[in-house]
């Protein structure tokens, strides 16, 4: 069924699968990795953010968690990557757990700002916590092993994680392309009605919650072991802000927009950094208007809504759109009071 289904897509499927695999050819393979880690994280969001309606602002919590969590088990433990990641993404979803069942009560600019405030909370934590997590010197040194290969080489270690990357975008597919998502997709339209027809609300929007927190440290883990450190900005709140600008940036409820503005963000920010440039904040926040002025549904949204037009073919529903063409919108953010 799965197989099928993305058959039916081939020439998007091959293209970002050539990309991904051609990118540590074309860029400098840190930054490639960095590309890959983030698009991940950024799609992890849009599962809660365009496929739900909640937008959180804490989910540098679960991406730092992550961090930290893989880099002491590859640190102090010596187990091979794969096994550190995965336990990073599982601390991620077991921390979302109790933050999640209390935030999902919420709607719109309270979840947002719950989501926050339990993020520094972690932030507090991870900075006060020397002795594991140390402090502002953060963990140095996380080696990245696989059964005694050598994966010290970027390049090497880009293709390494790739499956695990590339895992986790098909995880975040099939939700959305589930019953489950469709669900998530009728509670973010109408949660009321959802409600009126049966569906637990709040539980779906923990499940989500969960998963997304899950795939946000999935994302992170390799992230940390890639660069073979953990340090607080991972779970400072500036990194909540810069993968909520990256979903929007390409589109909201659309998964392909968070790979685009992954891409967009990480490679600019290291033109800049790499030319002297210090205002990049100054650049990516002007660069943020203007998409979102001119493309209101995102990059990618808003091509292929051309697209659509043109082929006179209707979005589909399944791809984030609400059954009236308009964009997705966070649960009780702008509507009526």
């Amino acid at each position: 069924m799965i197989l099928s289904r993305l058959a039916a897509r081939p020439p998007l499927l091959a293209a970002g699968l050539f990309l991904a695999l051609a990118l540590p050819w074309m860029i400098y393979p840190p930054v490639a990795l960095d590309i890959a880690c983030w698009a991940l994280f950024a799609a992890a969001l849009d599962l809660l953010l365009g496929f739900t309606g909640l937008l959180s602002f804490g989910h540098a919590a679960f991406w730092g968690t992550a961090t930290y969590v893989s880099g002491l088990i590859a640190l102090r433990a010596g187990l091979p990557f794969p096994v550190a990641v995965a336990g990073g993404a599982l601390a991620a979803a077991l921390l979302s757990v109790p933050i999640g069942y209390l935030s999902v009560r919420l709607r719109g600019i309270y979840f947002a700002m719950v989501t926050l405030a339990f993020a520094q909370m972690v932030y507090f934590v991870v900075n006060q916590w020397r002795d594991v997590t140390g402090g502002e010197n953060g963990l140095q040194g996380v080696p990245r092993e696989l059964f005694g290969l050598d994966l010290s080489d970027s390049f090497v270690f880009y293709y390494a994680g790739l499956p695990l990357i590339l895992a986790g975008f098909l995880a975040v597919w099939r939700v959305v392309r589930s019953p489950f998502g469709r669900v998530l997709m009728s509670i973010r339209d109408n949660p009321a009605r959802a409600q009126a027809l049966g569906y637990p609300v709040q539980r779906y929007k923990l499940l989500a919650f969960v998963l997304s927190a899950g795939l946000s440290g999935l994302a992170g883990g390799l992230f940390a072991l890639g660069h073979g450190f953990a340090s607080l900005e991972s779970v400072y709140w500036t990194t909540s802000g810069q993968v909520v600008m990256m979903v929007v940036l390409g589109g909201i409820g659309t998964l392909w927009g968070g790979v685009i503005g992954a891409g967009l963000v990480v490679a600019l920010n290291d033109y800049l950094v790499t030319s002297g440039f210090d205002g990049i904040g100054i650049v990516t926040g002007t660069i943020f208007v203007l998409v979102v002025l001119v493309f209101r549904r995102g990059i990618w949204g808003t091509a292929r809504d051309l697209v659509h037009a043109r082929t006179g073919r209707r979005p589909d529903p399944g791809q984030g759109d609400a059954s009236d063409g308009t964009p997705a919108r966070p649960e009780g953010v702008g509507s009526p009071v």
